[in-house]
């Protein structure tokens, strides 16, 4: 099986910056995408942020101008570079990896376990 282990979340003040990291526990056969997507409280999963392996990036207009998501296909790593960050960021970030492993052949989706992001004000 595969695990998706994120780190660099904490808390931080408005106007301040983060950069959340997610590793693959193993290679996978192929992937597809890899994502970033966050729930506050009380709140639905949003995606924030998405790389597809040819490079396209697209993101929740909230988070325009102000993240970056990049990906290491060889590295099987994803990073959300986070910055002006703003209360309304507060919330549990997990990646999401979207391929074929050697283990499920199919295209299938794979989540971290999520990491806090609180903004303060």
């Amino acid at each position: 099986q595969v695990q998706l282990v994120e780190s660099g979340g904490g808390l931080v003040q408005a106007g301040g910056s983060l950069r959340l990291s997610c590793v693959a526990s193993r290679t996978f056969l192929r992937i597809n995408s890899m994502a970033w997507y966050r729930q506050a409280p009380g709140k639905q999963r949003e995606l924030v942020a998405r790389i597809t392996t040819g490079g396209s990036a697209d993101y929740a207009e909230s988070v325009k101008g102000r993240f970056n998501i990049s990906g290491d296909i060889d590295k099987n790593a994803v990073h959300l570079q986070m910055n002006s960050l703003k209360p309304e960021d507060t919330a549990v970030y997990r990646c999401n990896f979207r391929g074929r492993t050697p283990w499920v052949v199919r295209e299938s989706d794979y989540w971290g376990q999520g990491t806090q992001v609180t903004v303060s004000s």
